[in-house]
């Protein structure tokens, strides 16, 4: 069963394709315009064990906003394809990441329903020209579209580039763990028979 999706998503603001294997080696090919994004993303990659390309175009002359925003809506796409109806995986997933002094804490549910609780207060607003506000933009667009529910919780840190990489090192993990066939479920996991 191939667990794999490609979406391509064309506005008005952005051009972008994703293309994603749940059943990866980590591998990543990033070309978003937005340097930090890209190491964020590969985190996903790397700690999901997921093959994940992306490639964007937007209007980043105004900002990275829609960049980031549409991007984290097309993963969602491109995820909630992949995983399919869900059958045989585990559906909950969680992690704890720490990197030196920061310590984040993710945990997820293929539900069928979108919802973000995220608490991140970084330290400083931005991490070279990255705005940290866009970070809760990227994952609101994943969960509407891959219709997850995620907590995140930054627990410490007292470096905003920790904080995010923690953070994001944690949702591939977690996600890692939601995606997994579990050979003792049959069918979907959940009491209605869908989600």
């Amino acid at each position: 069963m191939a667990r794999q999706a490609q979406i391509n998503r064309n506005t008005n603001e952005t051009q972008i394709s994703v293309a994603l294997d749940l059943d990866g080696s980590g591998r990543s090919a990033l070309a978003t315009g937005v340097p930090f994004l890209d190491h964020m993303l590969d985190q996903i990659a790397r700690h999901g064990v997921f093959d994940l390309d992306v490639k964007a175009a937007g209007d980043l002359h105004i900002d990275a906003h829609h960049t980031v925003e549409d991007i984290g809506i097309t993963i969602g796409q491109a995820f909630a394809k992949a995983v399919g109806n869900k059958s045989g995986v585990r559906r909950y997933g969680h992690a704890y990441v720490p990197l030196d002094e920061a310590l984040s804490r993710v945990v997820v549910d293929l539900s069928g329903r979108p919802g973000l609780v995220c608490k991140v207060d970084f330290v400083r607003a931005r991490i070279g020209e990255f705005d940290v506000d866009l970070m809760h933009e990227f994952f609101q667009g994943f969960v509407n579209h891959a219709l997850v529910t995620l907590h995140i919780d930054n627990l410490r840190g007292d470096n905003a580039h920790h904080q995010a990489e923690t953070v994001f090192k944690a949702f591939g993990r977690a996600l890692r763990m939601a995606v997994e066939i579990d050979p003792r479920t049959q069918g979907v996991p959940s009491t209605k028979g869908s989600l």
